[in-house]
């Protein structure tokens, strides 16, 4: 996973100069630290195009600002449960599948975890995955590999969790045996009191931006993350390297599968269209999930041109479980965290 940065950067900067006399560009709104820049390279040369990114850190952020006037994007990639929002909600473009042949490389056993869109009418599936626990074994040699992890008062202060609220509401029901869907009153409360008790007394902070270059730089020994936001800031130090441990906790973590739409505003569907199908050639996608250690679990030929390992394996978030739209009882999960668990933080 070792990369020259500079040589990217630079080559970036090239492309970008040899693209930008022309009036094609495609604007991407996508998570931080989720499109590998030799990927976009590629397209831009091959459709002489100039892809814009702009990035956001959860569902929540991207959701907002779009709703209050961010406009221009062509393709944006929200996790499952803001598909089905932003689908109720008119905000997307119809999928075309006879512009996009690669979706015969989708695996129909994710399409059957997408309840959300089984059919692929609005949403395309990116990737299948899970946030988990990042450990510097070199300073927490002893662990157990369970979201207890964050009750232990001895690493005080060296310790992050995600200001995304699913993903922390939902490890503290999952750590309690609840579904991290539930809409039962007494188990958010449950994971409400677990997470203020337990957990927050022993965080820096609440964090979804910085935790890989804090981690990086030694100042977090123990991060609640999606992986390849802290390898990317990582993979230049060997040392580090070696001594980082991803997990996934048990019975599999909170599961996500993140997609790629059309926005209804896009004023460039054909080519957003063409970006879709790009990605998903069996070569770009291994080529994507080698950048990041991933599995290539969303695209089935792609898994025959995986070059490096994986910093976990498809079989380990298997039992995983998807984050839905709660509907209304949202408002609950809204009032744990916006009105006691994110206070002062």
């Amino acid at each position: 996973m070792k990369r020259n940065k500079f040589f990217l950067m630079t080559m970036a900067v090239v492309v970008l100069t040899a693209v930008s006399c022309t009036g094609n560009r495609l604007h991407l709104y996508n998570w931080s630290y989720y499109t590998p820049p030799e990927v976009i390279e590629k397209f831009e040369k091959e459709f002489n195009v100039r892809v814009i990114i702009d990035e956001f850190a959860s569902n929540e952020e991207m959701y907002t600002k779009l709703k209050s006037g961010g406009a221009g994007y062509d393709i944006v990639f929200p996790s499952q449960d803001y598909v089905s929002i932003m689908i109720n909600q008119g905000m997307l473009e119809k999928i075309d599948k006879s512009l996009i042949p690669n979706l015969k490389n989708i695996d129909p056993a994710v399409l059957k975890k997408a309840t959300y869109d089984p059919t692929m009418e609005y949403s395309v599936p990116y990737y299948w995955g899970a946030a988990g626990v990042i450990v510097n074994t070199a300073k927490v040699p002893n662990y157990e590999e369970s979201w207890a992890i964050f009750g232990r008062s001895d690493l005080k202060g060296r310790m992050t969790m995600l200001d995304d609220m699913r993903e922390v509401m939902g490890a503290a029901l999952s750590y309690l045996g609840y579904s991290l869907n539930s809409k039962n009153p007494a188990e958010i409360e449950a994971a409400r009191n677990l997470i203020n008790n337990q957990w927050k007394p022993n965080l820096t902070k609440f964090d979804s931006e910085t935790f890989g270059k804090g981690y990086a730089n030694g100042e977090f020994w123990v991060v609640h993350c999606y992986a390849e936001m802290v390898y990317e800031e990582i993979m230049d130090d060997e040392q580090l390297m070696q001594d980082t441990k991803f997990f996934i906790p048990p019975p599999g973590g909170t599961a996500y599968v993140d997609n790629m739409c059309i926005l209804n505003s896009t004023k460039n569907k054909e080519l957003a269209h063409k970006f879709i199908n790009f990605i998903h050639r069996p070569e770009i996608y291994a080529e994507f999930c080698d950048y990041f250690g991933f599995p290539a679990t969303v695209n089935i030929p792609a898994r025959q041109f995986i070059e490096g390992p994986s910093c976990y394996e498809a079989e380990d978030i298997v039992d995983a479980e998807l984050k839905y739209d709660l509907g209304e009882a949202l408002e609950l999960y809204n009032d744990a965290w916006f009105n006691s668990i994110r206070v002062g933080n």
